[in-house]
């Protein structure tokens, strides 16, 4: 059976913040919608499901990232995931400038978790907390700086 990577979803309690983080990063929204009805209700397998959402592509077309900000049923609050939890766990982006990227986080009030790693001479690292408290991982790869 042929498979091929779609999309990562992420709720988010603020749509707008969500898309400027993004697109700051170098993200390009490729759509935006309000989705409810019958169908959304069955897909997502939520009564009376209605969403903001927005797609975004990575500047190089691979990845895709579908944000969805709940209208109903309420969105559900819960502690920001912590790299050692269960489930869903962050995002990472290759950079080609950890700091560059770390300032345009630090516009949006995002800022590392602990600080820059380097993994052996093969990478820079470092986790911030995103909009909506979403892990974002950034990776600069050594042998580009």
């Amino acid at each position: 059976m042929p498979i091929r990577f779609e999309n990562v979803g992420i709720a988010v309690r603020d749509l707008e913040a969500a898309i400027a983080f993004f697109t700051d990063l170098g993200l390009t929204v490729l759509g935006r919608d309000s989705v409810s009805g019958e169908w959304a209700d069955t897909a997502v397998g939520l009564d009376g499901n209605h969403a903001d959402i927005a797609m975004l592509a990575t500047p190089d077309g691979n990845g895709r990232i579908e944000l969805f900000e709940y209208l109903h049923p309420d969105a559900i609050e819960t502690e920001p995931t912590r790299p050692n939890d269960i489930g869903m766990h962050r995002i990472a982006f290759s950079v080609d400038d950890i700091e560059e990227a770390l300032g345009v986080a630090a516009k949006h009030g995002c800022y590392p978790l602990r600080g820059v790693a380097t993994y052996g001479d093969v990478y820079k690292l470092t986790y911030v907390r995103g909009p909506s408290g979403i892990l974002v991982m950034f990776a600069e790869e050594l042998s580009r700086s």
